[in-house]
C-alpha cells in the first residue's frame, strides 16, 4: 500500500513537472513571436516615415522646378493642387466598390443611395450604416424622417 502511495506521489510530481515545462515552452514561444512582431512593426514604421520624407522631398522638387518659370507663390499653389488631386484619387481607390446592378434594392431613383446620403458620410463612407427599410413601409431605425411641408410656427420673444 505504501508503494502505491509513493507511485501516486511520483505520478503527480511528474504531471506537475510536465505541465511546468509545457507552460515555459509556450511562454518562450510567445516571447519569440512577440519579439519578431515588434521588429516587423518597427521596420514598417521606419519605412512609412522614410516614405513620408521622400514624398515631401518630391513635392519640394516639383515646387522648385515650377518656381524656375513661375513666381514662388504660384509654384507652391500648383504643387498643393497636384498633391490634393493625388490624395483625392488615392482616397477614391481606397473606397470599396459600389454595388452593381444586382443590388437594385439599395438604389434610389436618382442613382444615388438616398438612405446613405441622409445618414451622412464620414470620409466618403456612410456613417452610420443604415439597414434597408423593413417590409410594410416603416422606416428603419436611424433613418431620417420625411421633411414636413410647412415650417412649424415658433413664437418669438421680444428682446
Amino acid at each position: 500500500m505504501k508503494r502505491l502511495d509513493h507511485l501516486e506521489h511520483l505520478d503527480k510530481h511528474l504531471v506537475d513537472e510536465l505541465a511546468q515545462v509545457a507552460r515555459e515552452t509556450v511562454r518562450e514561444e510567445l516571447r519569440e513571436q512577440t519579439r519578431k512582431q515588434r521588429r516587423k512593426a518597427a521596420l514598417y514604421a521606419a519605412s512609412g516615415a522614410l516614405a513620408l520624407y521622400a514624398g515631401a522631398a518630391l513635392a519640394l522638387a516639383v515646387g522648385l522646378a515650377l518656381a524656375l518659370g513661375l513666381p514662388g507663390w504660384a509654384a507652391a499653389l500648383i504643387t498643393a493642387v497636384i498633391l490634393g488631386a493625388l490624395a483625392f484619387v488615392l482616397r477614391g481607390m481606397a473606397r470599396p466598390s459600389r454595388p452593381g446592378p444586382g443590388h437594385a434594392a439599395h438604389a434610389a431613383p436618382g442613382g444615388d443611395d438616398a438612405r446613405r446620403t441622409a445618414a451622412g458620410t464620414v470620409g466618403g463612407m456612410p456613417y452610420p450604416p443604415v439597414p434597408p427599410a423593413p417590409p410594410g413601409g416603416t422606416t428603419a431605425p436611424g433613418a431620417v424622417p420625411p421633411r414636413p411641408a410647412d415650417a412649424p410656427h415658433v413664437p418669438h420673444r421680444g428682446v
